[in-house]
């Protein structure tokens, strides 16, 4: 907040008083001018959120002699021109740079790979450029919002990629939500490419695109909505259930969303050898034996249940030893996971607000982990996405399988090491300098 204040300095000790009794936090507080007529003053301060904020500045503005003359929100001020940039890794210092660097040298370049078509992979940047593609039809928390409104998330992701596997990844925006042309779009860029990281788009349309594109392609087609969440929750799960000293195919599991992310998650678990696992979506608990679901939850219905349990979430969760949410908000009452099996772990991972409340889970449950960075236990896909293109990219894959998925996933969970493991502590942080590593060698096998 830039403040125009009175000419006496301990307004400023009034100002951050305020801040702090209307619970917001001063990180710095700067006289940018001082007269004899008056104060220019810069407060920095932290705030829950938008609301909050608001809150702050009405709470300053309301101080004897102060007036608020501007605020600004960090977070948009991060954003202004974007997070992500080109830059020539070469010089242009003069005639002889320009002329290799562009023309005529680059008309050598450019036949040489003409003639032997795979050394776009050494010559380029392909063999180490990822498209971040979406619809903008599912971003985060905020549903089918559009392209343009997707970029901000599609730019972190590109700047995630460079930061943790030094990727170089760029946000493909489409104006469409038409699959046919989503993946004509995709194959006519996909040349100028090593992988594709497809992002944000709704089910179970994203079903039908990535198995296409995965077909159609000679790259690998990764959808990190469904394979990355499922990678960071299965190596969750693992070192969960070495915390409460469950197998996993003993153990009974709820999953609590049919999407994207849950049909990923519930073919990775089943992979890696869980037996029974209960998927909950709008319908109720999935059965086989309904013919009422629509094409893709039958398929899901088909190959999990194996006790045909009906009901609602309550039903489906009596009883089990896990809870997995990728579904929405409140969904889960807290109380009902005391009807859960001893020792409970519960993954509340709806984004922004989760299924249930970590804070009151972790009243009745051994293991609990969320999609949040202020509680312990975050699961989060920048553990899986950058390591796994980095060992697509090295290896030159033309394709992701079922065992790199089940390898990263195991990778990740053993990063935790046997002393550090707790049920605070199952999932190592995302800024843990092992794991991109860990992942890209599991990856490359």
């Amino acid at each position: 907040m830039r403040l125009h204040t009175a000419p006496d300095h301990g307004v400023v000790g009034a100002v951050a008083t305020a801040i702090a009794q209307a619970g917001g936090i001063v990180m710095a507080v700067d006289v940018a001018e001082s007269s004899h007529e008056r104060l220019v003053v810069d407060v920095t301060c932290s705030a829950g959120d938008a609301d909050h904020a608001k809150l702050l500045e009405q709470a300053v503005d309301a101080v004897d002699g102060v007036t608020v003359h501007k605020t600004s929100d960090r977070t948009f001020l991060l954003h202004i021109g974007g997070k992500i940039e080109v830059r020539s890794k070469v010089p242009m210092r003069n005639r002889d740079d320009l002329s290799m660097a562009y023309t005529p040298g680059v008309g050598r370049v450019s036949m040489a790979i003409a003639e032997h078509p795979e050394d776009v992979w050494r010559l380029t940047t392909k063999g180490n450029t990822v498209a971040v593609v979406t619809d903008g039809s599912a971003v985060l928390g905020l549903g089918n919002i559009g392209p343009g409104a997707a970029m901000p998330v599609m730019e972190g992701k590109a700047a995630l990629f460079k930061r943790f596997a030094d990727i170089d990844a760029w946000p493909i925006c489409l104006d469409t939500q038409d699959t046919d042309e989503i993946v004509r779009a995709v194959e006519m860029i996909a040349p100028g490419f090593g992988g594709i990281n497809l992002e944000d788009i709704a089910a179970p349309r994203c079903f039908e695109i990535e198995r296409r594109l995965r077909a159609s392609l000679d790259i690998p087609v990764f959808h990190d909505d469904q394979h990355g969440t499922a990678i960071v929750v299965l190596a969750a799960l693992t070192n969960a259930l070495r915390v409460v000293k469950k197998r996993l195919a003993d153990v009974r599991i709820v999953v609590s969303g049919a999407g994207a992310a849950g049909t990923a998650i519930v073919t990775l678990l089943l992979a890696a050898g869980a037996v029974d696992v209960v998927v909950w979506d709008r319908e109720g608990c999935l059965s086989r034996d309904d013919d009422a679901l629509p094409p893709a939850k039958h398929e899901l219905a088909q190959v999990t249940n194996p006790r045909l349990v009906r009901g609602d979430l309550h039903d489906g969760l009596t009883g089990a030893d896990v809870f997995i949410g990728v579904s929405g908000p409140n969904l889960l009452d807290p109380l009902w996971i005391k009807d859960m099996a001893d020792d409970a772990v519960v993954f509340a991972l709806a984004n922004p607000d989760p299924e249930v409340d970590p804070a009151e889970a972790e009243k009745y449950a051994a293991v609990v982990a969320s999609g949040r960075s202020d509680y312990p236990n975050q699961i989060n896909n920048v553990l899986a996405f950058p390591g796994v293109f980095r060992g697509l990219l090295d290896a030159r894959a033309s394709d992701v399988t079922l065992d790199m998925l089940l390898r990263a996933a195991e990778a990740i969970a053993l990063v935790v090491k046997d002393e550090e493991l707790n049920p605070n502590f199952i999932i190592p942080t995302v800024f843990h300098p092992d794991v991109p590593k860990a992942v890209a060698d599991a990856i490359r096998g």
